[in-house]
């Protein structure tokens, strides 16, 4: 690395799992680059960071609905010659409701940035990591991309499954230059996210040893790829949920699917 120190790019670092991110590698010694929507959010942080932990934290204001907008993040990184060692695949969330009760432009924003602009930074970024012999890339999946497809958020858990396997092959392809890579699966994390969706009151629900913290869900996303883990499902109930979903015969865990997605999904837009 010809950087004093490793340099961390984490999209969606304005709040949950990537700020938490952003304060984890932060603290061992990274200069990060912090991007999401939300400038105020980001500075804010930014400033945090730089006062806590003396490093250099970069803030590039992007949305990656914008078909454009991961060319043009690249392009600013390499005019400021900023080589990122660490790539953090975080931002994303969710689309409540029956799929054909939203408006496909609003299903084009979210495979755009849960889908392609991730898949799009990866591959700008992992060439120059395999030519220096280092890189880390955490792409962030979730349980339900393990288990089957629910009612409500119907793109979700595709979208996550895609990067288990697209981690996979990533990482095969890659850990004889160095590079790791890793699908980092989380269940119910402590976070914005269903505040944004409205399904905050039907969380609420959930029992408490369901959830986990961002915080604890970012350091077993550090530890796993620094240990060359292609996929890891975060805490002890989760793996557990993937093993019985993936034991148990295709019709009924979807039966199940079926009966606890009412629990926590909004299934329809009114």
């Amino acid at each position: 690395m010809t950087q004093a120190r490793p340099l961390s790019l984490i999209t969606g670092a304005s709040a949950g799992i990537g700020a938490a991110f952003a304060r984890a590698l932060a603290a061992l010694g990274h200069d990060v680059v912090l991007t999401a929507r939300r400038t105020d959010r980001l500075e804010l942080l930014a400033t945090e960071l730089r006062a806590a932990h003396g490093i250099q934290a970069t803030v590039l204001t992007n949305d990656l609905a914008d078909p454009h907008a991961v060319e043009q993040l690249c392009a600013e990184l390499d005019r400021r010659g900023l080589q990122v060692d660490w790539l953090i695949n975080n931002a994303g969330y969710g689309v409540p409701g029956r799929f054909d009760a939203n408006a496909w432009a609003t299903h084009a924003d979210f495979l755009r940035v849960l889908v392609t602009a991730p898949t799009e930074l990866a591959w700008r970024l992992i060439g120059a990591m395999r030519e220096r012999g280092y890189g880390r890339i955490v792409n962030v999946a979730s349980l339900a991309g393990h288990v089957p497809g629910s009612a409500g958020h119907t793109l979700y858990a595709a979208s996550k499954s895609f990067w288990i396997r697209t981690s996979q092959s990533l990482a095969l392809e890659n850990a004889d230059k160095g590079v790791n890579v890793c699908a980092l699966c989380p269940g119910f994390t402590w976070s914005e996210f269903h505040d944004v969706t409205g399904t905050r009151t039907l969380m609420n629900k959930l029992p408490n040893f369901m959830w986990q913290t961002a915080d604890e869900v970012v350091k077993e996303g550090i530890d796993a790829v620094e240990r060359g883990e292609a996929v890891r499902v975060t805490g002890r109930t989760n793996r557990f949920i993937k093993t019985v979903f993936k034991l148990m015969p295709d019709k009924l865990a979807l039966k199940i699917s079926a009966k606890q997605s009412k629990r926590y999904r909004a299934q329809d837009n009114h």
